[in-house]
């Protein structure tokens, strides 16, 4: 009887969960009962969800205060929490002020076994985390580059390796290994000061090891497992690991989800990330409200911004793109290619003084004329 009324995932975890010695009568009791608490939940036709969602994520926002949160113990680890960790992901940033992962692990890794030296092979190691000073030979036009063997040891390389890594990157210079030293000579006509300069700074931003846009990682215990939180974020990079559980590891960064797993999975990590945010101040939101905000900037296929560039310019009405910024530069476009305004729905209404299409205002009246 139910089946007409109830969404097929319902029943299925209904029936999954009813024990099977109950009576028919008890059974048609619990799928009556789940009928009414179903019924109950649905917004009625003509409600306004999307108002009564903004006030219920808007109004909690105000008591919003913390910016940044630190990582005992390690001095570049900040998170981004509070308000403007909010704005950042319902603007849809591309590039947000503090990327981090929770990188999962594979056993014996996640138990704890060798646990420091893979999370040193993660982090990024620069040429000048490695090096113990640069110097110019003023003379031979040289840079030279000084190793601390200690450092190179600790993450599992030789002088010859760092060599073969930095010709693979500086192409058009001459190497020469000495030692814990490497020579460069620049080639080429331009040997002034200034370019070997040039040259020697960009040398110390050379890839050598590890998870590129990795800075650091935090081996942090969850429970019974070990976690390596990192500060900086590479999820392709990460997920093609041997050692790392690629089912759980996420990043906070929306839009590399996005590029990465798709749209499904980018909807999900912004109704986690606002949630999680909004729990961490201690306040409580339905998380029906944040589902719909996460819908409407995923339902184009791409995740767009609640901005002027993004939901709002999708809208089809010209009055409510104008409602939000930029006004005459609306109005000027519509005027100009003879856009027609349906006034279907609530802004621009509101703007003209007239009944809004939502609830008692939602259905129209029609009545035949008495013909004489």
């Amino acid at each position: 009887e139910v089946q007409e009324k109830l969404p097929k995932k319902i029943i299925d975890d209904l029936v999954a969960n009813i024990p099977k010695d109950l009576s028919a009568t008890k059974v048609k009791k619990i799928f009556d009962l789940a009928l009414e608490e179903y019924e109950g939940a649905l917004a009625q036709p003509g409600e306004c969800v999307g108002l009564v969602s903004a006030e219920s994520i808007g109004e909690p926002g105000t008591q919003m205060t913390l910016n940044t949160f630190h990582f005992a113990g390690v001095a570049e680890m900040n998170v981004t929490v509070g308000l403007p960790r909010i704005i950042e992901i319902l603007d849809g940033r591309q590039e947000i002020s503090t990327p981090m992962m929770e990188i999962y692990l594979k056993k014996p890794y996640s138990e704890g076994k060798d646990i420091r030296k893979l999370a040193l092979g993660i982090k990024q190691t620069k040429l000048q985390d490695i090096v113990r000073d640069f110097q110019i030979n003023v003379i031979d036009m040289l840079i030279e580059v000084n190793l601390d063997p200690d450092k190179v040891k600790e993450i599992g390389m030789t002088p010859a390796s760092v060599l073969s890594k930095m010709s693979k990157q500086a192409k058009g210079y001459t190497l020469k290994q000495n030692g814990n030293v490497i020579t460069l000579k620049v080639k080429g006509k331009d040997e002034s000061l200034n370019h070997v300069y040039a040259v020697k700074e960009k040398l110390k931003d050379l890839h050598i090891k590890g998870v590129k846009g990795v800075s650091q990682v935090l081996p942090v215990k969850r429970g019974d497992e070990f976690v390596i939180v990192t500060a900086g974020s590479n999820l392709k990079e990460v997920l093609t690991m041997n050692e790392v559980d690629n089912k759980r590891t996420t990043t906070n960064s929306i839009a590399e989800i996005e590029q990465i797993l798709g749209i499904e999975a980018a909807r999900s990590a912004i109704v986690n990330e606002v949630y999680k945010v909004i729990e961490n101040q201690g306040l409580n939101v339905d998380i029906r409200h944040i589902m719909l905000v996460a819908d409407t900037m995923c339902f184009s296929g791409k995740v767009k911004g609640i901005t002027r560039y993004g939901v709002v310019s999708q809208k089809s009405s010209v009055l409510a793109r104008a409602s939000f910024e930029t006004p005459i530069r609306h109005i000027i476009n519509a005027a100009l290619i003879g856009e027609v305004d349906r006034l279907d729905s609530v802004v621009e209404n509101v703007m003209l003084n007239q009944p809004i299409p939502i609830g008692t205002g939602l259905p129209g009246l029609r009545s035949k004329p008495i013909k004489k």
